[in-house]
């Protein structure tokens, strides 16, 4: 069918009392709105579903979300009955239609006799991955769209092993899916009656608890040893992350913090806030503002789902500076190694994993303390994807982590995981203050001990099939066009993952190394409509490698922009 086909087919198929009927009506004469709603499926891949509420093909809406479990469901049944008997967890954000969605999926597991495990309300995702393999389950999903706008929901699917499924298993899943009729392939079962008789099983607070065990497990320092009256202020951006965040508080101790009252509640709107991306600092407005009154000195922010975490620190001047991914994770690094070394801890293999596109000045930390520095494609699927490989060439793995502001610091939350991450900064927080330091004067002290490393990333939008296009042709021309110098620079080395590198699978990106000590990453989202730039520097003083990287970036960033 062409595009106006479907939507034709989707106008007489659709049942009369469908709420979606008044969308399809309203875009009748609308040619381009037509376009973009069916001109494809919303794409299935290792991240699963995500895109914008509505009607059609290539919307979040009952059809779409149905189809892709009763194609989750039906490549789960042709493992045969052992696999259906270890069922599907399955949890959801506050986003508009999550908990429906949840409890639709729900549904058609049941209906094609294969056991689903629910929560009685949001959940976080690391909650999820945790559980999936504690439950023995086969699968999992999450009904969120993580940090996207309000307009936006997704359909995140896991494997047995608490990660994010790998492309061979979404490839076989994609197979199954495309067979689905929307309307009328997908088998279903009343949610209350598969509660009832136990086909859908509740999840109880207990499952919490054992969460959050794993979680404190994770401590590094306790006791005397941090100050535990250190003023800190939080915020869920009216997410998952509210409930199991406070109780993580309350058990580590901590006497003197705050939650922002205006975002401790789901809110699918999220009117306070727009944009709930804790990477972005406008999203700590409110927090800033509870920080100042309170006298904070750490500000701490999770995403809708509490996967994602970030941090602003108080400067002298008595306003927030907030730090990026990478600088975080330098915090981590450093935190987490030298409180194993110091406490005798720290294995004659350790092993940490960080994305591509990620600083190297971690690789420099870890090799200090002895330990080794894996790399891996962005994604956690990929970086907690490579414990299992760790672990059979003798590595203990210590931490992993990319610079989009995720962390993972158990090996067994195959996921990244804002909770746990929140913790551990806490706790640094209260651990350096005991002796006399802000985490501010901690990373000038590893700036000092490793070399100035300024970072930066740039996200160009490019909305619709026209961006869409727009973004291929950027990485065809940089493929067959590579500059030889960037901003006055020598380019020494192109990595291009497209058809993999070294240990590295396949990847659709480019990245460039230059002759002082410089280096970029460009690639395309697999989530959302961007076009990904990671500028990285290294020189002698914060000044100097600030506005190297500055050159570097503006001179690139002119050098795509030209694609058209």
């Amino acid at each position: 069918m062409d595009t106006n086909e479907r939507y034709q087919d989707w106008m007489k198929r659709l049942p009369a009392d469908d709420p979606l009927r008044a969308e399809l009506r309203a875009i009748a004469a609308d040619d381009s709105e037509i376009m973009e709603r069916f001109a494809m499926d919303l794409a299935f891949g290792t991240a699963g579903l995500r895109g914008k509420l509505g009607v059609g093909t290539n919307r979040m809406n009952y059809y779409t979300v149905g189809r892709a479990t009763q194609g989750l469901a039906d490549y789960i049944s042709a493992q045969g009955e052992t696999a259906k008997r270890k069922g599907v967890v399955i949890a959801h954000d506050p986003r508009h239609f999550s908990k429906e969605f949840s409890c639709y999926a729900a549904g058609i597991f049941a209906a094609n006799g294969i056991k689903a495990y629910v929560f009685a309300d949001l959940r976080p995702t690391p909650e999820l991955s945790y559980l999936i393999p504690k439950l023995g389950a086969v699968s999992g999903v999450n009904i969120t769209a993580s940090h996207n706008p309000r307009d936006f929901n997704g359909y995140k699917v896991y494997w047995d092993d608490g990660c994010q499924i790998g492309s061979e298993v979404a490839d076989a899943i994609m197979e199954r899916i495309v067979d689905v009729d929307y309307f009328e392939g997908i088998r279903t079962e009343d949610y209350q009656r598969a509660l009832d008789d136990g086909r859908i099983i509740l999840l109880g607070p207990e499952y919490d608890r054992m969460y959050l065990d794993e979680v404190l497990s994770l401590a590094i320092h306790d006791g005397d040893e941090l100050d535990l009256s250190i003023p800190l202020v939080y915020t869920p951006l009216n997410g998952a992350g509210s409930v199991p965040f406070r109780q993580m508080m309350r058990d580590r101790g901590f006497t003197d913090w705050h939650i922002v009252p205006e975002q401790e509640h789901p809110d699918p709107d999220f009117t306070t806030v727009g944009y709930p991306n804790p990477e972005d600092p406008a999203a700590f407005k409110l927090a800033e503002a509870l920080g100042k009154k309170v006298g904070a000195e750490l500000l701490m922010a999770t995403d809708p789902d509490s996967d994602r975490f970030a941090i602003e620190l108080l400067a002298d001047d008595g306003t927030y500076i907030p730090l990026n991914g990478n600088q975080t994770g330098y915090l981590l690094v450093n935190y987490i190694l030298e409180g194993r070394r110091d406490a005798g801890s720290l294995p004659a293999k350790g092993a940490m994993v960080k994305s591509i596109v990620t600083s190297t000045m971690s690789t420099e930390m870890a090799k200090a303390y002895g330990v080794e520095m894996f790399e891996a494609l962005t994604g956690f699927k990929n970086i907690c994807g490579r414990i299992p490989d760790l672990n059979e060439k003798g590595f203990e793995y210590l931490f992993g982590y990319e610079e989009s502001i995720g962390y993972a610091a158990s090996a067994n939350i195959r996921d990244k995981d804002g909770i746990s991450a929140g913790m551990l900064v806490a706790e640094a927080a209260a651990y350096y203050r005991k002796q006399g330091k802000t985490l501010w004067q901690v990373l000038e002290e590893l700036f000092r001990k490793y070399g100035w490393y300024a970072e930066e990333g740039v996200n160009l939008v490019l909305e619709g099939l026209a961006g869409a296009e727009r973004i291929r042709r950027m990485m065809s021309w940089l493929r067959s066009n590579p500059p030889s110098e960037i901003a006055g620079y020598r380019v020494e080395k192109v990595i291009d993952y497209v058809n993999g590198y070294e240990d590295i699978p396949a990847s659709n990106v480019l990245r460039f190394f230059l002759e002082n000590d410089s280096w970029f990453a460009i690639r395309p989202s697999g989530t959302e409509p961007k076009i990904k730039f990671y500028f990285y520097t290294k020189r002698s003083g914060r000044a100097e490698a600030l506005e190297t990287n500055r050159k570097i970036r503006e001179f690139v960033l002119a050098l795509v922009k030209r694609v058209e």
